[in-house]
């Protein structure tokens, strides 16, 4: 079976057909050791056919990537101060610094941002990646929030029962207190909308001052240490 090679990018790296296809564009795909042009196609073995060996490689920015039954999937423990990026953003370095070289290739699934820590997913495996953030599956994510001062019991119920406005819609977050006092907090949600904790709880006059993610889906983070990975499987 043939597939566009835009397709395959986008299902094997969790990437857009239109990401797939300026990379193709500029010359960084490569179909057997030559540069890849737009709309090529490549032959998809199919699964326990013999043939796989004989497939072409393809490689993405200088990574190979896999044919069937060659998905990594990795948890990181991201630490404050790490953007979920490619590149540097300034003096700020990525979460590709954290790993090997040969893991470089893989994408995040959804992203954690530079003030936040925690756990972080990445794969490429594009289905998986899509599952995973796409609203129709809905996941839950769970939260260690600790904020800059006691959150009021009104408050509280607002988010939880009421939600919040935050301009691209209404927030309502799951809240369960941790410890004494009333300023850390699980949080728990479904949606991933940009910076939806820590908007939240500004526009209550609130600010956060720790965002540590401990769960995706059924994915926890449990006692990886702070800037550290491993290789999980599909659960």
């Amino acid at each position: 079976m043939e597939i566009r090679l835009n397709k395959f990018l986008a299902e094997r790296l969790g990437i857009s057909r239109r990401e797939a296809d300026n990379a193709i564009a500029a010359g960084r795909v490569l179909i057997d050791g030559q540069v890849a042009g737009l709309g090529a196609r490549i032959s998809m073995p199919d699964e326990g056919d013999s043939t796989i060996d004989k497939a072409p490689s393809v490689c993405y920015n200088g990574n190979m990537v896999p044919f069937l039954g060659s998905y990594t999937y990795l948890a990181l423990n991201k630490p404050v101060g790490y953007v979920c990026s490619r590149k540097r953003q300034g003096e700020f370095p990525t979460i590709y610094e954290l790993l090997p070289e040969k893991y470089h290739g893989l994408k995040t699934v959804g992203r954690l941002d530079r003030d936040s820590s925690g756990l972080i997913l990445l794969t490429n495996d594009g289905d998986f990646a899509f599952r995973m953030t796409h609203p129709k599956f809905v996941k839950t994510k769970v939260y260690e929030v600790e904020l800059d001062q006691p959150l009021e019991p009104l408050h509280q119920q607002m988010i939880s029962d009421f939600g919040i406005e935050i301009g691209d819609g209404v927030s309502r977050l799951g809240l369960e207190k941790r410890g004494e006092g009333r300023k850390r907090w699980r949080v728990i949600m479904s949606e991933g909308r940009n910076r939806q904790i820590r908007r939240t709880f500004a526009a209550l006059g609130y600010t956060v001052t720790k965002l540590h993610r401990v769960e995706f889906g059924k994915y926890q983070l449990l006692g990886l240490p702070e800037g550290d990975f491993t290789e999980v499987g599909q659960v």
